[in-house]
């Protein structure tokens, strides 16, 4: 458990909270590509300020604070010039940096635009996302990890707003436990309640689970029933990149899961997923954006999806878990290592460091290459045929992708991928990303079947 105090500087992203000032020091996505090629002003909230993130005519991205700060108009119904966005009300014009260079109604030759700013905000686009940093200069680097910059991959986004603290999503991904039992016997108990012809999945239980941290976060690992310490799952786990993403898949599919903290108790949920089946795929001029529904038309959770069972979780835990009325057990070790971290890199924030996962230069060869369990592996044969867990997610009725636009597209591709293989012909080279092995200072090992 953690006391009221803790709970207050862990979970508080507004400005000038310990919290908000750690959430500053990093990039956060606030919108697709795809959005502000249909719309060109878009009003985004993010770390409790309310921001207006637009595309002038020239193509350049701007985000500044929404009130005009001539009569407090909000921008977000603003006009994209060939420089800035011009306010609807007076015509005052606010280029990216938050400087005034126009107020047609004020004398030709006054100077009183050069004295007028409104706050503003650096944003990139990377990989189908816009990004915002509002932090203190100099601005990070924005890190391009690997599923943003690979070729030969098709990739969509969906996105769910949460009524919740990013904390409940983020500590959710320290606890492999829930898998077995809230997308195991919960979800055989939902699918059975649904169609009396489902057969239940109930997975095996959790031997052992284990915990590093390791240069951009921790690393999650796990033993089931049935499997060894030598298998991926133990040996390669799978990373949660500090401070607030989770990266998951295997075997041409590859998830950053983004918790974006909106304000204290409202996270924006990106599933950004990129899709290699080892072979050619269509150029993607534009990452498209679906929605992951929260309720159906009856107000309830949509608990016959697998990632909408963990929203469920997060969500009604309330606006901000009450940490002090916890009981935690032996296999919360992971949301313990996860809520120490963010303590410590807290402090380092406060005595003017950079925390953990803030780069100043890029990486040797421009690309952040991560772990992940369960990746492609060769040799591919008749004897051998190729199997992608892509093609298992894509199937299965209670994931993400039905939403998709993409799903027939991607079904199709994954198929046609396992046919060649069947038929002994080559694919694309398998993916060879770093591996941490178990181990050091900072692992944590909890056995639960002997």
């Amino acid at each position: 458990m953690l006391t009221k105090e803790l709970n207050e500087k862990l979970t508080r992203v507004g400005p000038g909270t310990p919290g908000g000032e750690l959430m500053r020091r990093y990039w956060h996505p606030v919108a697709a590509s795809v959005e502000m090629a249909e719309n060109p002003v878009k009003k985004v909230r993010l770390l409790g300020e309310d921001l207006v993130l637009y595309k002038d005519r020239s193509g350049n991205l701007g985000l500044i604070d929404e009130p005009c700060p001539h009569r407090r108009v909000s921008m977000e119904y603003g006009i994209p010039e060939e420089e800035g966005l011009r306010c609807p009300y007076h015509g005052w014009l606010f280029n990216h940096t938050g400087q005034c260079t126009e107020q047609p109604a004020e004398p030709w030759n006054s100077t009183f635009k050069d004295r007028v700013r409104t706050k503003a905000y650096p944003v990139q686009e990377l990989g189908g996302l816009v990004y915002a940093y509002l932090g203190p200069q100099p601005t990070p680097v924005l890190p391009r990890y690997d599923i943003l910059v690979w070729n030969d991959v098709l990739r969509h986004v969906g996105t769910t707003m949460l009524n919740c603290n990013f904390m409940q999503c983020m500590e959710n991904s320290l606890d492999p436990v829930h898998v077995e039992w809230l997308h195991g016997y919960y979800m055989d108990y939902v699918w059975a309640s649904r169609d009396p012809n489902y057969r239940p999945r109930y997975q095996a239980k959790h031997k052992k689970i284990g915990f590093d941290r390791f240069e951009h976060g921790l690393i999650k690992r796990r033993v089931m029933e049935g499997a060894s310490e030598e298998d991926h799952p133990w040996q390669v786990g799978h990373p949660i990149i500090f401070p607030n993403i989770l990266r998951v898949g295997g075997s041409g599919n590859y998830q950053f899961q983004y918790r974006v903290p909106v304000d204290d108790t409202h996270t924006l949920q990106y599933t950004y997923i990129a899709y290699r089946p080892r072979i050619p795929v269509p150029a993607q001029d534009s990452v498209p954006l679906y929605e992951i529904p929260l309720k159906d038309e009856n107000g309830k959770y949509r608990t016959e999806v697998v990632l909408v069972q963990d929203f469920f979780a997060w969500d009604s835990q309330g606006p901000i878990a009450e940490r002090d009325k916890e009981h935690l057990g032996q296999t919360d070790v992971g949301v313990i290592m996860y809520r120490d971290l963010l303590r410590e890199q807290i402090e380092k924030v406060e005595r003017g460091e950079d925390p953990m996962g803030v780069f100043r230069s890029e990486a040797p060869n421009g690309i952040i290459q991560l772990p992940q369990e369960e990746v492609d592996t060769d040799p591919v044969t008749p004897n051998q045929p190729y199997k992608t867990y892509g093609l298992q997610v894509l199937m299965n009725p209670g994931t993400c992708e039905q939403f998709s636009p993409l799903l027939g597209t991607l079904l199709e591709l994954f198929r046609t991928a396992e046919e060649k293989a069947s038929r002994g012909e080559p694919l694309l080279p398998a993916l060879n990303p770093p591996h941490y092995p178990p181990g050091g200072a900072y692992h944590k090992t909890v056995e639960l079947l002997k």
